[in-house]
């Protein structure tokens, strides 16, 4: 029998008779699961137990040992696939990971999600806060067209006509730094400062990084080297003459200069005269030894770097010219007053190393470590005054650098015995620091009496302080703990503390509590020895001799030159807050680079010891290479 499949194709029914039905009613008892079977064999039971027991008349004691113990209830379970837990244990730790969930889960997700706020750092020392004050000195004493960020705003654009009326200098020599509490730019003493400047940035690059100062006084330099590179003819290999100095005046003049009047550097309208050197090897030697040493700062920077060279070069051959060993000075009413250089040998030592790290050029270093240069320098004749690092004697700076390449390269022949001899001087000249063995006077406070208490004693003691903790940090990096002084052991921890003790008088720790450091602490002088900080700014303009008023009054300046190290007190550790005693009150371009470099070196903040490679940077490898192995043998 066919039917219609309304799907499509057909459907046969057969009629085959009970026998098929009672089949088909076994395979659906088949298709049942245990689960249905158990439950139907247990329901025949419980129905024959019933029908027994109403035959048998059976109480319900009877019935119940025929039935045994009712039912237990049985446990609910979920299978979970590999695990088979009860639905009460399950629902129990659904419930405890949503309680989980919201007490810890959910408070660190919201917490993370927050905006992150950086963890404050331990705050800087003492050092690092004079140190940031101290930099903004040089800002401060800026000539020329000031960038927008200078930071100082009582300060504009000046002497932008210096230098003009030269026809052999390209837009004149604008730019550099003011010396002091003046508006002259001495080149000698600003050419030291640069050279000590970029000194402490090789040594201590990652402390400038580490109190982010590292680009401010990158420009800080800048701004100074620039400046030199004008000062002579820097694309000539060679050259006859140098500008030594721009502004001035002489000794009681009565005509305006820089000295007789008393005048914002903006607001100058006097003549400025440009210095010439013929001839000059303190002033070549010293400029080689900035522009040298600034390459090294600026290795990063490979044309300008190059740049530095040359001109480095340039003036290092200048120096050297037998032909023109008058010093710059000599003769000079301008110059020889104020930075009278007292020799030069001192000058060839330090730009000959300054030139050798710069350049890797051997014949630097061979004149660095020659004989008759220690002994036309007084090198080894240990006068005490000799030990005494400034502007115009590079001596124990210039031995020191050259202690560090016997130190940490240890050449050998044919530079170790005079390096060995810079190296015991030098360590004589730090036992000579140590109050014990009394070779300079201290004040009862505990300043060392460097310049035998004359006036402005403050920039040979940031100096010391300086070389004090570099020739530390130089032996600590070599693993040595201390050095001999005679007889004597001496360890590095008391030469540190020479250089703290120092430094903590020039910030507040002496007799009077008063910091020499302007805008450190709460009591420092107020009336600095300085014409654009003690006339107010703004539209007025005041003459040559109307400023006067300003320098005579007892009124502190209107403004604070901040960072500015002043001369310091006198050996009886007494100081006079006082605009006309400039012997106490005036600060100094050369003082404050050793302030900043012995500031820079003591500060904790970015921790200790110097960076021990960077200065060798384009010395070349002193002894052969090995020669590579012979290739394998082939048969």
């Amino acid at each position: 029998m066919h039917s219609a499949n309304h799907w499509g194709g057909s459907l046969e029914i057969a009629n085959t008779g009970d026998s098929t039905a009672e089949e088909y009613d076994r395979s659906r008892n088949l298709d049942w699961d245990r689960a249905s079977v158990n439950h139907h064999q247990k329901q025949q039971q419980y129905n024959n137990y019933d029908q027994y027991s109403h035959r048998h008349n059976l109480d319900e004691t009877q019935q119940s040992w025929l039935l045994g113990p009712p039912e237990k209830k049985k446990k609910k379970y979920v299978d979970l696939g590999c695990i088979v837990c009860s639905r009460k244990a399950f629902k129990y730790t659904i419930y405890g990971i949503i309680i989980a969930f919201l007490v810890i889960a959910l408070p660190t997700i919201i917490a993370k999600s927050l905006p992150k706020h950086k963890t404050r750092p331990s705050p800087p020392d003492n050092y690092t806060i004079a140190l940031h004050k101290a930099l903004l000195f040089f800002n401060a004493q800026k000539s020329g067209k000031l960038p927008k960020n200078n930071e100082i705003p009582w300060r504009g654009d000046s002497g932008l006509q210096d230098g003009s009326k030269l026809t052999d200098v390209k837009g004149g020599l604008i730019g550099g730094y003011y010396d002091a509490g003046d508006n002259t730019k001495f080149h000698f003493p600003m050419s030291f400062a640069m050279t000590m400047l970029s000194w402490s940035v090789i040594e201590y690059e990652h402390k400038y990084r580490a109190i982010d100062e590292y680009d401010h006084i990158r420009d800080l330099i800048k701004w100074g080297t620039d400046y030199l590179l004008r000062t002579f003819n820097s694309t000539a290999t060679k050259i006859d003459k140098i500008y030594s100095q721009v502004g001035g005046s002489l000794n009681n003049s009565r005509t305006p200069d820089d000295h007789y009047c008393w005048q914002r550097p903006e607001d100058m309208n006097y003549e400025r005269p440009v210095q010439t050197a013929n001839s000059g090897p303190d002033l070549a030697g010293e400029m080689a030894a900035a522009l040298a040493a600034a390459s090294i700062v600026f290795r990063d920077n490979t044309q300008y770097s190059r740049k530095l060279v040359k001109g480095a070069e340039t003036l290092f051959a200048f120096a050297r010219d037998f032909g023109k060993r008058t010093s710059y000075c000599r003769g000079n009413p301008y110059i020889e007053p104020f930075y009278n250089s007292t020799n030069y040998f001192d000058e060839f030592m330090w730009g000959s190393a300054w030139l050798y790290y710069a350049t890797g050029n051997k014949t630097y270093i061979s004149l660095a470590t020659n004989p008759g240069l220690s002994k036309n320098s007084k090198a080894f004749f240990m006068i005490p005054d000799l030990s005494v690092l400034s502007w115009d004697n590079k001596l124990p700076a210039a031995m020191l650098l050259l202690t560090r390449m016997r130190i940490f390269l240890n050449p050998g022949y044919p530079y170790e015995e005079m390096l060995s001899s810079y190296h015991n001087v030098t360590s004589l000249t730090m036992c000579s620091y140590l109050q014990r063995y009394q070779v300079f006077n201290f004040t009862k406070g505990g300043l060392i009496q460097l310049n035998h208490g004359r006036g402005q004693p403050l920039q040979y003691v940031a100096n010391a302080a300086f070389l004090a903790s570099l020739f530390v940090d130089y032996m600590n990096a070599s693993g040595v703990p201390g050095w001999n002084c005679g007889p004597r052991y001496i360890s590095l921890d008391i030469l540190r503390r020479f250089a703290t003790s120092q430094m903590n008088y020039i910030l507040g720790d002496n007799p009077l509590k008063m910091s020499y450091v302007v805008g450190y602490g709460n009591k420092f002088p107020r009336h600095v020895h300085h014409r654009g900080a003690s006339i107010p700014s703004g539209k007025t303009k005041y003459s040559c001799t109307g400023g006067w008023k300003w320098r005579d009054t007892k009124n502190p300046n209107p403004h604070n030159i901040t960072g500015a190290m002043v001369g310091g007190p006198d050996k009886f550790d007494k100081f006079k807050d006082a605009r006309k005693n400039f012997s106490y009150t005036e600060p100094t371009l050369a003082g404050n680079a050793g302030l900043v470099a012995a500031l820079v070196s003591l500060t904790s903040s970015g921790g200790y010891g110097v960076d021990k490679n960077a200065i060798f940077s384009a010395v070349p490898p002193l002894y052969p290479m090995s020669p590579p192995p012979p290739p394998p043998w082939k048969p």
